[in-house]
């Protein structure tokens, strides 16, 4: 495994992102669908970067 692998820790699926993130997973598909997340939808699942999700959550609102 590469470097560039091993600092990608992703997480897959509507529901591991939304457990990450703590909304319902409907919340979540809503959060993914409208590019509202910094995510991308990979063979039809859904993929996020854990390190970008929690930093998406963590930043104060505009």
């Amino acid at each position: 495994m590469g470097n560039a692998e091993k600092q990608l820790d992703l997480v897959w699926e509507v529901a591991e992102i939304a457990k990450l993130i703590g909304r319902t997973e409907r919340q979540t598909f809503h959060l993914l669908q409208s590019g509202q997340l910094p995510a991308k939808k990979v063979g039809g699942r859904w993929v996020a970067e854990r390190g970008k999700l929690l930093s998406f959550f963590m930043e104060p609102a505009a």
